[in-house]
């Protein structure tokens, strides 16, 4: 690591989610591999110490630890102050932090539960665009990357709370990308698929890990997204898999 080009997103900032493992971790990974600044958000303080122990052991930018649960909206609005005071703009978006919340018939969620999860996957969307927006503006190719999941398209039994807070995250991410269409942002709806991850596990404890994609597969993905320019990326987000297929028409 990097065995991308080290200076494609030099000078660039990004806000990573969920950076402390899986498909999260990935992208930081990928981000500061190109030569970007990342601004890490994980809960754990010692997992955010790993991943820039490992940034700093290939001599990537270090990049700043925000040990926050993303249910803490107020922290969210000081953090886009404090990126303001710093930095000025926010060039990378990439929202990868997600609650599974467990499988469940609707009936048996626990609304506490369900609470929660609404908080974790589409509260703090949109707080997230709420308090980065006026900072992607500052950009000059502003790029955000919300993850979604194939259960918005394809609904299952038992997968009622996370489905429906995805759907949700997908309504608004559409809506807001309407809103800032004749702006420098552009927005990316992404479903990774199956990758053997931490969440997968959770939903599916009996399946063998090693028949699942690594999450590192999304590494070129992610920064193939980001280093478009242009007519690039569509001005309407739509799924990833969709939008491969236009892109490469």
């Amino acid at each position: 690591m990097p065995k991308s080009d080290p200076n494609a997103l030099a000078g660039k900032h990004a806000v990573v989610t969920g950076a402390t493992r899986g498909i999260g971790r990935e992208c930081a990974l990928a981000l500061a591999g190109a030569g970007a600044h990342v601004i890490a958000i994980g809960r754990t303080q010692g997992a955010l110490e790993a991943l820039d122990d490992e940034i700093r052991s290939w001599g990537g930018v270090r990049p700043t630890l925000v040990p926050m649960d993303l249910m803490n909206g107020d922290g969210i609005d000081q953090l886009g102050g404090q990126i303001f005071q710093r930095h000025q703009r926010l060039d990378i978006l990439v929202h990868a932090a997600g609650l599974l919340g467990g499988l469940r018939p609707v009936s048996h969620i626990d609304p506490r539960l369900w609470d929660k999860v609404v908080a974790s996957n589409l509260t703090s969307t949109f707080r997230l665009i709420r308090s980065f927006e006026p900072l992607l503006r500052q950009s000059e190719a502003g790029r955000a990357i919300f993850f979604t999941t194939g259960r918005v398209a394809r609904p299952k039994a038992y997968w009622g709370s996370y489905a429906a807070t995805k759907a949700g995250l997908e309504a608004l991410v559409r809506c807001w990308a309407d809103e800032v269409e004749n702006t420098n942002i552009r927005a990316v709806l992404l479903d990774p698929n199956v990758m053997r991850t931490k969440m997968r596990a959770e939903a599916f404890p009996g399946e063998d890990p090693d028949t699942l994609t690594d999450p590192a597969e999304i590494r070129p993905m992610i920064l193939d997204l980001v280093t478009r320019t242009g007519l690039g990326l569509p001005d309407k987000p739509v799924i990833f898999s969709e939008w491969k297929e236009t892109a490469t028409a």
